[in-house]
This record gives C-alpha cells, structure tokens and sequence, in this order.
C-alpha cells in the first residue's frame, strides 16, 4: 500500500525545489492566494456525503466505453486527433506520435482511503493493453485521480518520454521508470519534441499525495504548438488571471480542453464551477471547448451530470463552440457535438 505514496521528498529534492521561483516557504505556491474554505466542523457532514450518501453521483449502469480502432487511431495525419477516456485522461496522436495525458485508467480513485471512489466505466486498465506505443505522456500533477500506480505500471514499457510538473519524476522513478526518461517542467517552461512545442501553464490548484507532501510537487496545465495547430489543456485548478496571461501569450487556440467537475462551495478556490470553466475558454482565447474532469469519478458531491449540464448552458450563453464525444470516441477539433448523457441515467 505505501507505494501508492510515490517517491519521497528527501533534501535533495527539496534543494533542487528551492530553486524555483514559485517555491516560497518549503512549498510551491499559486500565483494568487488561494485556499480550502473546509473547517473540521464540516468534516462529518463531508465524509457522509462522500462515502455514504451518493445518490445522483453516479451513472445507475455503467458507461460504455467505445472500442478502441488502432487502425483508424494510426493513420497519418498532421492533424490532431483525440480519443477521450473520461475524467482527464486523453489519448492524441497527432503528427504521427501518440501522446497520452493523465493515463489515470485505474478503476478506483482513491487507493488509499477506506472507502472506494469507483470509476464510471468498467475494465479501463485493460485498454491500456491495445494503445500503440507512447511517444510522449504529459503529467499535469500528482493526485489519485490524474496519477495512477496501476496505470504505470502498465505503460511504464511502452512508453519513450514523459513530461512532468516538477516534483512529479519523483513518484514515476519510485514506480520504475528510467530518471532519463523523465523531464520536469516549472511554470513557462517548454520543450519541442518531434515537430510539437509544449509549454507548462500555471494553474490554481495544489498537490500531494500523502500527510507530508501537500504542494512538494507542482501542477498546471500545458500548451500545444505546432506549425499548423494550438492546444490548450487548462489543468486541474480554480478561476485566475492566469487564463488571461495564457490567452494573451500563446492563444488564440483552435481548440481547449478545460476542467469541468468536482467542484464544491468549500474547495472553489482550487475546482472552477462549470460557468467559470466556459468563461476561462473564452478568455483563454479558445475557439472550441471540451470539458473534462468529470464523466469518470464521483469525486464531490454534485449529481454526475451537473458538470456537461451546466458548461453546455453556459457555453451556449456566451457563445462558445464546444465538444462533447462519448468516452473512447476518436474525434477531430471538428467533430460535432453529441449530447450523449442524454441516455444515461
């Protein structure tokens, strides 16, 4: 069970840490201020309806997962194609490189609690098993949710290259892969690999994954180039001005992915609502929109569908274009919405 933890934070790496600027106090920080608004005084009522009271937070059945082509995955092509797998995960292969963000396919979020925070979809560790080899997999942070054991284990063979936030190499050496595989990135830090830029974003956000790493790693979001294509991928995080600062240095973007789910009055400093996470595509300058985060974990203790419900209304206000595919649909930047959730209860 420890190894669930990761690696640990020896001076080392503290050392190494300190040299960031976004590293004050032995920790790293937002950039703006930011905190839980949780008291023990909401601690039962929270634990209550996180473990135990959970109707509406789940699909009654399970959803399906679209069988994944490998053919139709690899055929050439310059331009960016996607395969999301719900929550944050996404599968990419553009300019013939397959890339993978947040392979968190694991069928339990919260590995170490006493109590199971099971995944929407059912045997999703296995489609590991058919991905094509990986070129490149980004890492935004550290959580349960977006940084599997299980999941690396699988892809830890198949995998070339892994980009990271810093402090998040530590937990991908302790499970097995190769230090010289790993490059960690700090905020606007960017690396060009096989004809892509990527650069690492701020987010509003934190870290860790035990009692004594709360924010000893970073978190964020990333940017997309290539010659004929701009992404954004906005990371796990609350409303800031970093979206403007995004938008104004590398937007405009034909598409973003934007966090959307598992939100809450008491963490909404760290979790966008639905609306902020329409408006940020728009001051990140974003074109078309895909929500993620949400569709794969009940991790707060909104109905499973209140995340699509209200960034679609919100997105359809405003005036943004957005996707929407079924989990596991291989899409382009211009698939056409489908409301699937319609048919799910």
């Amino acid at each position: 069970m420890t190894k669930q933890f990761g690696g640990k934070v020896t001076p080392a790496l503290k050392e190494q840490y300190s040299k960031s600027e976004n590293w004050k106090n032995g920790v790293f920080q937002n950039l703006e201020e930011t905190t839980m608004e949780f008291s023990f005084q909401d601690l039962p009522k929270m634990l209550y309806k996180q473990f135990i009271d959970r109707s509406g937070r789940a699909p009654k059945a399970p959803i399906p997962i679209k069988t994944f082509d490998k053919g139709l995955f690899m055929v050439p092509s310059n331009a960016p194609k996607f395969i999301w797998y719900g929550h944050s995960v996404l599968l990419m292969r553009w300019l013939n490189k397959t890339i993978l963000i947040d392979p968190m396919l694991g069928p339990n979020a919260s590995p170490i609690a006493p109590f199971k925070t099971k995944r929407f979809s059912e045997k999703s560790l296995d489609i590991i098993d058919q991905f094509p080899e990986i070129d490149l997999i980004l890492m935004t942070h550290d959580h349960y949710d977006h940084l599997d054991k299980a999941s690396i284990d699988k892809l830890g063979s198949k995998t070339k290259k892994w980009f990271a936030a810093i402090g998040v190499g530590r937990h991908l050496e302790s499970w097995g892969v190769p230090n010289s595989d790993i490059q960690e990135f700090d905020w606007w830090d960017n690396a060009i690999f096989e004809g892509i830029e990527f650069t690492f974003t701020p987010s509003r956000h934190f870290s860790g994954r035990g009692l004594n790493d709360r924010a000893k790693s970073l978190w964020g979001g990333w940017v997309m180039k290539s010659e004929t294509h701009n992404l954004y991928w906005s990371g796990d995080g609350g409303y800031g001005d970093h979206f403007k600062e995004v938008g104004e240095r590398f937007g405009p973007f034909d598409f973003g992915f934007m966090e959307c789910g598992q939100y809450n009055e008491l963490w909404h400093q760290i979790h966008m609502y639905p609306e902020e996470a329409a408006q940020a595509a728009i001051v990140a300058r974003v074109k078309r929109a895909l929500p993620v985060h949400w569709g794969g974990f009940p991790l707060a203790m909104h109905h499973w569908k209140d995340p699509i419900n209200r960034f679609e209304a919100k997105s359809r206000a405003i005036g943004l274009d957005i996707a929407t595919p079924e989990i596991g649909q291989l899409i382009s930047p211009e698939t056409p919405t489908e409301f699937w959730w319609h048919n799910h209860e």
